[in-house]
């Protein structure tokens, strides 16, 4: 055991520590003061006090409201996962048995993603912990680490950058893309080869969680001299099979959707005609949870149904796959 000097913690209570984390989050005495069911002058009260403790303002009052500073923003990085470990310590049994618990676990994730990896995962878990309930939240890499440090989810499964130091990221596999249309409303010829020229005549339909219109497609393609026309941009998935059937159209989709797709709404798929970047499917979550066995169970569980998909995954390409718990550079699905 490492020697605590009882001195150089002369002041400091685990609350006040709470409170700290939360003033970063919320960004507002008010805000914290609810979230931690105390009044407003005892939250004051705190941060006056971890003012006089570290030596920096902390939380600096500006026009669009309080502003951690960088030393807030280190401290809370540090402090996040050595208090949950604490809390850990304290509270947790040290194991999680799926067929006794009861758990109810928040996920994040898009629509693509649900559609693809959650009715396997539902069947298992509803096998293996019947007192386990699920949540599933819209989610995409612009919101993660946001919906992660709020406690809005306590996973995430889709494509990812690296995120904050607190933010624990395993990769699931590495694909590509395919591009996607009904037979009825678009014709290839009878190679199956989807040309750029033909490409380039289409009418695009564009997966955008931000309502624009271009995305790495559009990159690949301006590097050559060229551009597509979208015709059409949404954050659903799940919309796109339903408007190719009616439409001369394609979209540049996961080729993880293509075996699906195909089977129940008729649609076919070509390789790009252009080079493509992968993509990483990764898990995400918070540091603080890195001592949950419950949460440790269930993440588990995903990597081996991912894992399973993956490797069954077909659709006439060579498959990849990355080590359930190797982080890998992540790129968003979002072409």
């Amino acid at each position: 055991m490492s020697h605590i000097i009882e001195r150089d913690f002369r002041g400091v209570d685990l609350n006040l520590l709470v409170s700290f984390l939360v003033l970063v989050r919320e960004r507002s005495v008010s805000r914290a003061a609810a979230k931690l069911f105390l009044g407003q002058p005892a939250v004051s009260g705190a941060l006056a006090r971890l003012r006089e403790l570290t030596g920096d303002e902390l939380l600096v009052r500006t026009a669009q409201g309080m502003v951690p500073t960088p030393r807030a923003l280190a401290l809370a990085d540090q402090l996040a996962p050595a208090l949950e470990s604490v809390r850990g310590a304290l509270t947790e049994s040290g194991g999680f048995d799926p067929s006794r618990g009861e758990r109810s676990f928040r996920l994040g994730m898009p629509d693509w993603m649900e559609a693809w990896l959650m009715p396997g995962v539902l069947a298992e878990v509803a096998q293996q912990a019947p007192g386990v309930r699920l949540a599933v939240r819209a989610s995409d890499r612009s919101r993660a680490s946001r919906m992660l440090e709020a406690g809005e989810m306590d996973l995430g499964l889709s494509v990812f950058d690296p995120g904050p130091a607190w933010q624990r990221m395993a990769a699931l596999g590495t694909r590509n893309y395919r591009c996607v249309y009904h037979p009825d409303q678009v014709k290839l010829p009878p190679s199956g080869r989807l040309t750029r020229a033909h490409f380039l005549r289409l009418p695009h339909l564009f997966i955008s969680y931000q309502g624009d219109f271009e995305g790495q497609v559009d990159t690949a393609l301006a590097a050559l001299g060229a551009q597509r026309r979208v015709l059409y941009a949404t954050p659903h998935f799940g919309s796109l099979p339903g408007l190719l059937a009616r439409l001369p159209a394609v979209a540049t989709v996961p080729e993880l959707l293509v075996p699906g797709w195909r089977q129940r709404f008729g649609l076919q798929a070509a390789a790009p005609p252009l080079k493509l970047p992968d993509y990483t499917l990764s898990c995400v979550w918070h540091a603080r949870h890195d001592g949950d066995p419950a949460l440790r169970w269930l993440r588990e569980l995903l990597q081996r149904s991912a894992a399973a998909l993956l490797d069954g995954a077909g659709d006439g390409q060579q498959r990849r796959q990355s080590p359930a718990t190797e982080p890998r550079p992540a790129r968003r699905p979002r072409a």
